[in-house]
């Protein structure tokens, strides 16, 4: 109980756990936007062909792009993009986004790129022989079934970023884990602030994945009506 107290009570220091929480949503909240953005374009440009089928200048760039950010750490590349890339600016929350952003974006790219290989290829001939552009046809007929197909893993790859903010605190950020770390160092008693910051990472996790689970069956219930 004065472990607890300590931790939690005392100078009112719950409120930093919120506010660490508060910190790590944003990052995660931005960094999701960003990545599925720039997944679905990085998909589109590694399946970019010719009209004789061969790859375009696009493919190469994104393979280099996919294959550059699932090569190296999360935490190298956010370093980098702190120290290197973006050394001027003063907005850690920004670059923590742009770094976990294109970072997810890379993952996110394969994902997509696998839903849209699991569409029946008589689909986008269905399209060709009604007149629609294949533009057209990826965005209104394709792109939607291969999101609702690869939305599980979309949703594991959520909380895989959520849990991979944690490294934030090397770019002096006060998200959940540093908060968590601050306190222990305030009170010389880790155990209790760290196993309270498992706790809300375990319950805000819990959370998204039972909100995706009723998505995903409703999504399944829709598509059998």
């Amino acid at each position: 109980m004065e472990q607890f107290t300590a931790a939690f009570i005392t100078e009112d220091r719950w409120k930093l756990y919120f506010q660490g929480l508060g910190t790590t949503m944003e990052i995660v909240l931005f960094s999701t936007i960003l990545g599925l953005t720039l997944g679905t374009i990085c998909c589109l440009m590694n399946m970019s062909t010719t009209k004789n089928g061969r790859p375009t200048v696009f493919h190469y760039i994104a393979v280099t792009y996919i294959d550059i950010i699932r090569g190296t750490p999360s935490v190298l590349q956010l370093l980098i993009m702190w120290f290197i890339i973006l050394r001027a600016s003063t907005n850690g929350v920004l670059v923590a986004v742009i770094s976990f952003g294109i970072n997810s974006g890379a993952y996110v790219a394969e994902i997509i790129r696998g839903g849209i290989q699991s569409i029946n290829k008589g689909q986008i001939e269905a399209g060709d022989a009604l007149g629609l552009s294949r533009f057209t046809t990826m965005r209104y007929v394709i792109l939607p079934q291969a999101f609702k197909n690869a939305l599980p893993t979309l949703c594991n790859e959520f909380i895989t970023l959520l849990k991979e903010t944690a490294i934030v605190g090397y770019v002096s950020l006060a998200d959940l884990t540093r908060v968590a770390n601050q306190v222990s160092s305030r009170t010389y008693q880790p155990f209790m602030p760290l196993i309270g910051a498992a706790v809300i990472y375990f319950v805000i996790i819990k959370i998204f994945t039972i909100l995706f689970g009723n998505l995903e069956r409703r999504l399944r219930q829709d598509a059998t009506c």
